[in-house]
């Protein structure tokens, strides 16, 4: 039969698939010799497999309403420490070791900037 059950059919195969059986349907004569393939057990099949596409959908559905969810408390949680340090800083002054404490880098730890005196500009040409 299939080569590779894993993967998953093109829709326009299973649409030719249904189209099949609505056709084999109209067989008043047929009677399989294996009873594997009468009508009813490919009904039920098309019937089967119609159920779990839309559960699939709506566990999809599902899947991203959670992502959306947790996108939004994480955005949330971010934002809130963010204010967090800003309150910090404020409370406690940007040179402070509370800020230090939280990740960020001290008033004292960013370098000063250093002039270049006229004699080393002249001298570099």
């Amino acid at each position: 039969m299939a080569k590779d059950e894993t993967r998953r059919l093109r829709p326009a195969l299973l649409q030719a698939d249904q189209e099949a059986l609505a056709a084999l349907l109209a067989f008043p004569d047929y009677n399989p010799s294996n009873p594997a393939y009468r009508k009813e057990v490919l009904q039920e099949a098309l019937q089967t497999m119609k159920e779990k596409q839309a559960l699939e959908v709506q566990a999809l559905a599902a899947a991203k309403a959670a992502r959306d969810e947790a996108n939004r408390s994480e955005w949330r949680f971010h934002n809130l420490v963010l204010g967090a340090k800003e309150q910090v800083i404020a409370q406690y002054g940007r040179d402070s070791l509370q800020v230090q404490a939280l990740g960020l880098r001290r008033k004292s730890e960013y370098r000063g900037r250093t002039r270049r005196s006229k004699m080393a500009n002249a001298e570099s040409v």
